[in-house]
């Protein structure tokens, strides 16, 4: 008892919480019959000196040979964290509140997609600017990804009080890649886009999905997803849509609710061994103006025509009822105004709206986790990024920002809007001083930053990152993309795909089909498969075609517009995959086209070419061959409606599912064989 009565005693300054807690202890340790029988946590590799107490052993985290309540892994993680907070300075709560990206050496992008960190940029940011939070977009090799974290995670161990980092990263187990919203990896499974989940419909699938990605991302280092997405694909024009689970909202609430599960290991909130899902983006984004994107100034509206805001909030419930524990706000702002409960949006994006984080979020739901703002809201946005770069110039991310609602405030007035509105961490940045400096000058309270510093610190120690931060690199190549991860990700790929045209039964290929003309598809694969792959279409028994849904880049001199998907839905002439598909129809016997719909395509002028149509949502060329040949069935239904003309969609409103007067294909459609 000698000992923890010492520990007590040093308690004097701390929390009514904190003193409780040992006191606990103090009892279990005099024989109380209730005493818990505590599992030692394997510490694997570490700098710290170890402190022996009754039988356990504990980091000596801040190097002073005392055991403190925030080191005691058998306290809670808020009392570990109400003790650690009344250790830190203001400026070291302020810089728990930044969520900067990793840099990487060698790196023009100045984004992190290098392949090692800058371990001298890092070491700055860690010791002597307190951040411990980074997004990484590092690729490549999984075992270097791994050994490039546990780099990182050592110079937290030369901090002051040792807090550990945590990493967190977009998706990476899919198959489109834009900058900002997915990552380029290689080695993970591969899984259709969230959009083929959906299309499935399976709640014990998409479970499994979050739950293979969340082993993978764990082994490399990775503690903390940037997803899922919420938003509703309500508007066929979005940019952003193979992102979301489709356009209606039941669905989406449940998938939402199972890939939450999956990431945090259950539903009883985060512990050991869970990824921290960042649902997003809270709330309405679904509903963009013309479809555009809100990481664009010209797209920073949402509009709701029809009055149907509550609607894209359903899929949050099923977030909320798997204890996600995080959320991000949107960047977009309403266009007009919306009322919900009794509650009216102001007229800013979500980062900065308390209506959305404090009145709605924290108050009707309840949400008590971190809010996380998505990157970029509180930097400047310049002449080039509202008006797009000048005829010839490039477009770039200097001088982008997101700060949609206060483009013509300061940045100091931004962040004292966004934490006043509830926010706790503000993404892609690291400008802690901001935070301290509104402190010193009575626009915000230290209680107020602790508040959010409490938040981010609980998160951590229930995640056992203060026990063990490190990985194994050598298992991290073995967990990886492991077989049985990547034959799951191959079926979920198989049975994603939606039949919507089989004229005469053309699928499953007959046998008697050997000679196949293809276009965007690896003929390797083909031959493995057994067919002959002939040079034209007039010598084949079938083609076979995969194409991309149209679209256009309506805003080249944006750094987003020349990157995203925008505009125009139908093929037209001229159009290259419009031109191959008209072109085997008119010298194939049989011409079977698969389409990737990242946005919901408009297809009946293929659909009058071609023998047999297949929707995709990210396919490999050997699952899409396994249901070609029958060896597989597709199993998807249309997650969204397809529309039938341009016409429709542009009369259609924005934050309504389903309402295209006359679709072609309907929501749900889906045939099989």
């Amino acid at each position: 008892m000698t000992q923890i009565t010492h520990i007590s005693r040093r308690l004097k300054p701390m929390t009514v919480a904190v003193a409780s807690g040992l006191a606990a202890l103090a009892l279990a340790a005099c024989g109380n019959s209730d005493d818990p029988d505590y599992t030692q946590p394997l510490f694997g590799a570490t700098t710290y000196s170890q402190i022996k107490l009754a039988g356990y052993s504990f980091k000596d985290m801040n190097r002073n040979g005392t055991l403190e309540p925030y080191e005691d892994w058998r306290l809670s993680a808020e009392v570990r964290a109400d003790d650690l907070l009344s250790r830190m300075t203001l400026d070291e709560k302020a810089g728990l509140m930044m969520h900067g990206t990793a840099p990487t050496v060698a790196d023009p992008s100045g984004i992190g997609l290098g392949g090692a960190y800058d371990l001298t940029a890092l070491q700055d940011l860690i010791v002597r600017q307190y951040i411990n939070t980074f997004i990484t977009r590092m690729g490549g090799d999984t075992a270097n990804m791994a050994a490039q974290y546990n780099q990182l995670q050592a110079l937290s161990e030369s901090s002051r009080l040792g807090i550990p980092v945590s990493i967190s990263t977009d998706p990476r187990h899919h198959f489109q890649y834009t900058v900002g919203a997915s990552a380029a990896t290689s080695g993970f499974s591969q899984w259709p886009e969230t959009l083929g989940l959906a299309a499935i419909g399976d709640d014990a699938l998409v479970r499994r999905f979050g739950d293979i990605a969340r082993q993978e991302y764990l082994a490399v280092g990775i503690t903390q997803a940037l997803s899922p997405q919420a938003d509703l694909a309500t508007e066929p024009r979005w940019s952003r849509i193979n992102g979301t689970f489709g356009e209606d909202a039941d669905l989406a609430k449940r998938m939402v609710q199972h890939y939450i599960e999956g990431f945090q290991d259950g539903n009883t909130g985060l512990h050991d061994g869970s990824v921290v899902a960042v649902v997003k983006h809270w709330a309405g984004y679904g509903a963009t103006r013309e479809g555009y994107d809100g990481h664009n100034y010209y797209g920073r509206y949402m509009t709701y025509p029809g009055n149907n805001f509550a609607y894209h909030l359903k899929p949050f419930e099923g977030a909320f009822t798997a204890r996600a524990a995080s959320v991000m706000p949107t960047y977009a702002m309403p266009d007009g105004n919306i009322t919900i409960d009794g509650i009216t949006l102001e007229q800013v994006g979500a980062g900065f709206s308390k209506s959305l984080l404090t009145d709605l979020l924290r108050g009707k739901y309840g949400f008590d986790g971190v809010i996380l703002s998505d990157w970029g809201i509180t930097s400047d946005c310049d002449a080039n990024c509202r008006n797009g770069t000048p005829a010839g110039v490039a477009p770039s991310f200097i001088g982008f920002g997101t700060p949609w609602g206060m483009e013509d405030s300061t940045k100091a007035e931004r962040y004292v809007k966004a934490v006043l509105a509830g926010m706790d961490q503000f993404g892609g940045v690291t400008e802690a001083p901001y935070l301290t400096q509104a402190v010193q000058r009575g626009q915000l309270t230290e209680a107020r930053i602790t508040a959010s510093a409490r938040r981010i610190l609980v998160q951590k120690f229930r995640q056992g990152l203060f026990e063990h931060p490190f990985v194994d690199a050598a298992k991290a190549a073995a967990t990886v993309g492991k077989a049985e991860f990547v034959a799951a990700g191959l079926e979920a790929q198989r049975r994603s795909l939606v039949l919507l045209e089989n004229k005469d039964k053309v699928l499953p290929l007959a046998a008697s089909v050997r000679k196949v003309y293809l276009y965007g598809i690896d003929a390797a694969v083909a031959k493995q498969y057994g067919y002959t792959v002939v040079a034209t279409p007039q010598e084949a028994d079938v083609a076979l075609l995969r194409v991309a849904a149209p679209y256009e880049t309506l805003h080249p001199n944006y750094i987003f517009g020349s990157m995203q998907h925008e505009g125009r839905l139908d093929y037209l002439d001229g159009n290259a995959d419009y031109e191959a598909i008209k072109n085997a129809a008119k010298y194939a016997p049989k011409t079977v086209v698969t389409v990737y719909l990242d946005r919901p395509a408009i297809l009946g002028n293929v659909q009058d070419k071609a023998s047999a149509i297949l929707a995709n949502f990210g396919v490999s060329d050997t699952a899409l061959f396994d249901v070609l040949t029958g060896k597989a069935r597709p199993q998807g239904k249309l997650p969204f409606e397809l529309p039938s003309s341009m016409a429709e969609v542009l009369a259609q409103k924005s934050d309504l599912p389903y309402d295209t007067a006359h679709p072609l294909y309907k929501f749900g459609y889906g045939l099989g064989y």
